[in-house]
């Protein structure tokens, strides 16, 4: 019989449960949206190319590949063609 004692509750007492009460809803509500958009959310589109591009791109400005070898891999990325540079397997 504790709350016998006083009477009532302390203001501060009374504010702390507000506090929680509506910090344990606000996390239980972002919790359900969190999972649910988790849930639903659509993968991300296949690869398309965009950051091979940018490095094609990258080491034509700094002067690594010149503009005929730049076009060969650009038209390799842009095929979807997974093979392997002349340059870049070769081992001699």
């Amino acid at each position: 019989m504790m709350f016998w004692y006083g009477g009532h509750w302390a203001f501060w007492q009374a504010g702390l449960m507000w506090v929680g009460m509506i910090a344990f809803w606000g996390l239980l509500i972002w919790g359900g949206y969190a999972l649910i958009t988790n849930a639903t959310r659509k993968p991300r589109d296949t690869d398309d190319g965009s950051d091979a591009v940018r490095i094609l791109d990258r080491r034509l400005a700094s002067g690594e590949i010149d503009a005929a070898e730049y076009q060969r891999l650009r038209d390799l990325i842009a095929t979807g063609d997974r093979q392997t540079p002349a340059s870049a397997g070769s081992t001699r």
